[in-house]
């Protein structure tokens, strides 16, 4: 509708110019004036009585002052969202900026049986010059329009499969339309085959001209991909300009965050982050990598400054509540956690930490609860169903943990927090075999991505190889994976007691009494320690025969006679006295 009106009045009977009128509104729109636009707007409208135009800016103008209701009465009270397109699509915008979502998808789905008057009164607002080529690209823009908001109404009713389509009708409409793309990626909407059969499907040779088609084609895979390797990154010769952008270099984090290599991904995070404070597809992500980190300090920081600028985004009173996660304050993270929840319903990585809160309090009902509502919110990630399959292990349901942990696989297949749990399993059901293999491929996977140094979280990974290890009577594998815990958690007296308990079937029992005093230095009351070390010295006591080395018998000694005028020693007849090296002291 930003073109002009054929035949529209130009002057009015006062000999004003409307078209500088008109044209001054746009000024101050552009130049974010909403207040004088609505001004001027006014009476652009009555000096020329009520064209649809002019209804349409002012109307445009109160929308963008907040004045939703106003504006939507506006167009509804001259008919207008019944007979034109883009007045239609307004009046619903207004409403569901009100939250009001029936009442705008009653609106927005008048365009059905008015299709007709959309495309005459599309013609007009085009200049003469413009080809059915542009004419058609614009009709199908305002269709793309309208899908994506019944897409968003859709999903505010918490009906995200209509959402879905909806989303990928208006994507497939106007392949341009990030926004219904973004929606689709950023809230875990799809699972990974179906993200990409939505890559696969998107017109790109239709409606891009061929020297953008490599470019978005490149923008959406770089989104999508989040569980592949970062290092099939590939940038085609003619984008590599795009190397350095912001968004790419986000995506990259992001692959690596899912790959579990927490250190790159921080350092590609916080540069971002250097270069753009409050990239707002940044910060979740970085947040996300503080917490695996433990950088309390940095968080407390971001999340402060978060709070101070941002208090109306569920982003930072998520930030708040992952900082008191992370210093175990759980009480207020809920607190914090629960507002972030309240300001978007759809924020699923606020639904995930929620749910943790609960979880480490051994409170599996309400973490569970979390998490299969962040299920929902997060069809394409394998995190919720991961953390589902946690509960149901701490609560010994392994069948329907196992069932959970094959779901989060079939999505992250090389993620070795997945494949840990998935051999924990198999440990519990006494296969050994196939626990060892999982917790060896879960070993390669973390070992190809930290090449620099290995995190603290990967030490119950060793100890429970260790622990399949001894399980297959692999004693010195055992011993080595758990000495290899030790170096990432040297204070965690249950590695200290398992490293005893591999001796004692060694039958080194002494070495085993070490490690068992080294872990009841650590904790005093490790009763598996106490146990095993008083069966320990039990059994020393009934193998060690008292002073074995010294003979039973007395032995006998042989007299020698000493001459008298020996050097050394000497007998003097006025002294019981021992004269040593000659010397007297008598």
């Amino acid at each position: 509708m930003a073109g002009e009106i054929e035949g529209c009045v130009e002057e009015t009977s006062c000999g004003m110019n409307l078209r500088q009128l008109r044209e001054r509104v746009r000024q101050y729109i552009d130049n974010h004036q909403y207040e004088s636009a609505v001004f001027w707007a006014d009476k652009a409208v009555s000096l020329s009585n009520g064209v649809v135009e002019d209804i349409y800016w002012y109307a445009q103008a109160l929308y963008l002052t907040g004045q939703y209701h106003r504006a939507s009465h506006l167009l509804r009270s001259k008919k207008l969202d019944k007979t034109h397109a883009e007045c239609r699509y307004l009046a619903a915008r207004c409403h569901y900026e009100c939250k009001e979502w029936q009442l705008a998808l009653n609106i927005i789905n008048l365009s059905d049986q008015n299709s007709n008057q959309t495309k005459i009164f599309l013609n007009k607002t085009l200049n003469q010059s413009t080809n059915m080529s542009e004419l058609s690209m614009s009709t199908q823009n305002m269709e793309s329009c309208i899908n994506l908001l019944r897409g968003k109404i859709y999903e505010a009713m918490d009906n995200r499969i209509l959402a879905t389509d909806y989303y990928r009708m208006a994507l497939n409409q106007d392949i341009y339309c990030f926004e219904a793309f973004d929606r689709l990626v950023a809230h875990h909407m799809l699972s990974a085959e179906e993200e990409k059969e939505l890559l696969e499907s998107l017109p790109f040779n239709h409606q891009c001209p061929e020297e953008e088609r490599d470019l978005v084609k490149f923008l959406y895979e770089n989104r999508l991909k989040k569980y592949n390797k970062p290092g099939q990154l590939d940038i085609p010769n003619q984008l590599e300009a795009f190397t350095t952008n912001l968004d790419v270099e986000v995506n990259l984090a992001e692959r690596h965050y899912y790959n579990c290599d927490f250190i790159r991904c921080y350092n590609i995070t916080h540069s971002v982050l250097k270069k753009d404070p409050y990239n707002s597809l940044c910060l979740p992500l970085h947040i996300a990598v503080l917490v695996e980190l433990k950088k309390s300090n940095e968080l407390f920081y971001l999340s402060h400054k978060l709070v101070d600028l941002y208090p109306t985004k569920p982003v930072a009173w998520f930030s708040v509540g992952c900082y008191y996660l992370l210093i175990n304050n759980y009480e207020p993270a809920r607190r914090y956690l629960t507002k972030a929840t309240t300001l978007d319903r759809m924020y699923g990585p606020a639904w995930l930490a929620y749910g943790h809160s609960f979880a480490v309090d051994q409170e599996h009902d309400q973490a569970m609860a979390a998490y299969f509502t962040a299920s929902q919110l997060m069809k394409g990630c394998h995190l919720p169903v991961l953390y589902i399959g946690l509960e149901y292990g701490l609560t010994n349901n392994s069948k329907l943990a196992e069932r959970f942990f094959s779901q989060a696989l079939t999505i992250a297949p090389e993620d070795p927090f997945v494949l840990h749990e998935m051999g924990v399993i198999a440990f519990q059901n006494q296969d050994y075999t196939t626990a060892e293999q999982y917790f060896l491929d879960a070993l390669e996977k973390v070992r190809c991505v930290s090449n620099q140094i290995t995190i603290e979280k990967w030490e119950t990974l060793h100890n429970n190889l260790a622990h399949t290890c001894r399980k297959l009577k692999k004693y010195k594998e055992a011993l080595e994976y758990h000495e290899y815990a030790l170096t990432l958690c040297p204070h965690t007296p249950s590695t200290y007691s398992a490293i005893g308990y591999v001796y004692v079937l060694m039958g080194q029992s002494l070495k085993a009494v070490d490690y068992f005093h080294k872990a009841l230095g650590i904790r005093r009351d490790d009763s598996f320690s106490t146990t095993m070390l008083q069966q320990v010295l039990d059994v020393l006591i009934a193998e060690t025969v008292p002073f074995g080395d010294i003979p039973n018998d007395v032995p006998s000694l042989e007299l020698v006679d000493c001459p008298s005028n020996h050097p050394k020693f000497s007998m003097s007849s006025d002294t019981d006295e021992v004269d040593m090296d000659g010397s007297s002291d008598g």
